[in-house]
């Protein structure tokens, strides 16, 4: 304890008795906030012209990108209403608010519904589970499976799968390349010889746990096909939320939904596992229960045709200190001097922002020999 030195403040205490998570130390640095907040830091705003946001992947902020009034008067006649000011499953417990447990029963059914559409199997209610958002989907099923000496294979799942293997994870639509599994990558092997997602897993004795959060959010002729289509060839766990169809990642409503008709997590008691965690964790909020795309680019790099470059980490600290726009550094996300720039900004804005990018690069070009 610090006692009073008698001028008001407190003496000071030869040592306190704990110290910070060391693993956590230094995580920041890794993540794309603290990326881009390195790169910006070099940044001094005069005032004479705006900041282009070209790297933060998020365009609720702006007007052209506002999520539909139907979603907005939704959450807002449900807040108004009073009935989903309480934890969700108060309802079921208190007799004359079953209306808001039967509400979010509801919602469990609308997001099952939906995801039924492009599968062979139609999802119920019981299939679903509500999370803040994906990122706590992915905490929990990661929770729900760690092991002691358990971790994330990424060199090759046939060629490290052992005893410790439990899981394959895919990303579809990937997340920062854009690039889209096709059908037959995802079911058997293709002309390429790609081994198919779901034959290795049944193979390996292992299920497949796939994020989806950027569902449908394609380009071109590939069209996006959930995992859990293949959902009898080994069980998947699918992952995703409302935050960027919709655009509102601050309404933090995700799911984890099981594909799984053989009842394989049932008879392993992964469903039990997922049910006891969400009994101990935050809910989503009530309100957003009820409540009735971000587009970006990964682009490689030249260096060769740039002059006093280091790498994207540099390129983007010089383009924020001079120009004011801010692009992600490719490090961030584990492609070095790759640059990922975000296109879902105001039209004037990104305009501009793709001007002051080109006079940047002109600026730093090597002369031509």
């Amino acid at each position: 304890m610090e006692n009073d030195n008698g001028n008001g403040q407190l003496a000071a205490v030869a040592a306190w008795n704990f110290t910070p998570n060391d693993a956590l130390l230094g995580l920041t640095a890794l993540s794309v906030r603290g990326v881009l907040g390195r790169v910006k830091a070099g940044m001094v705003e005069d005032g004479s012209r705006p900041v282009v946001p070209m790297g933060h992947g998020d365009p609720s902020v702006f007007p052209c990108f506002r999520t539909t009034s139907e979603a907005v008067d939704a959450v807002a006649d449900a807040l108004r209403s009073g009935e989903y000011n309480s934890y969700w499953y108060c309802a079921w417990v208190i007799s004359f608010r079953y209306l808001s447990c039967v509400a979010v029963v509801s919602r469990r059914m609308s997001i099952a519904d939906y995801l039924s559409r492009d599968l062979p199997n139609k999802l119920s209610p019981d299939n679903v589970y509500l999370t803040s958002g994906c990122a706590q989907a992915i905490e929990i099923i990661c929770s729900v499976l760690a092991r002691p000496e358990w971790e994330v294979d990424i060199a090759g799942v046939q060629a490290l799968a052992d005893k410790n293997t439990i899981a394959m994870v895919i990303v579809n639509p990937g997340n920062p390349c854009g690039n889209v599994y096709t059908n037959e990558h995802l079911a058997k092997a293709s002309a390429a010889k790609l081994f198919c997602v779901a034959e290795t897993a049944r193979k390996l004795g292992i299920f497949v746990i796939t994020d989806e959060v950027y569902a449908h959010l394609t380009f071109g002729e590939k069209k996006f096909v959930p995992m859990g289509v293949f959902g009898s060839v080994a069980p998947v766990l699918t992952l995703g939320a409302i935050s960027k169809r919709w655009v509102v990642p601050g309404w933090r409503l995700g799911w984890i939904v099981i594909n799984d008709p053989n009842g394989v997590f049932q008879r392993t008691k992964v469903m039990d596992s997922i049910k006891s965690y969400l009994d101990i964790s935050s809910d989503p909020p009530t309100f957003v229960q009820v409540g009735k795309f971000f587009g970006m680019i990964q682009v490689k790099l030249d260096l060769s045709c740039l002059q006093n470059i280091k790498d994207d980490m540099d390129f983007c600290c010089r383009l924020a200190k001079e120009e004011l726009v801010v692009l992600l550094p490719g490090c961030a996300v584990g492609y070095k001097n790759w640059l990922r720039i975000t296109f879902a900004i105001a039209p004037s804005s990104l305009e501009d922002g793709l001007d002051r990018l080109k006079s940047f690069c002109l600026r730093y070009s090597k002369p031509n020999k």
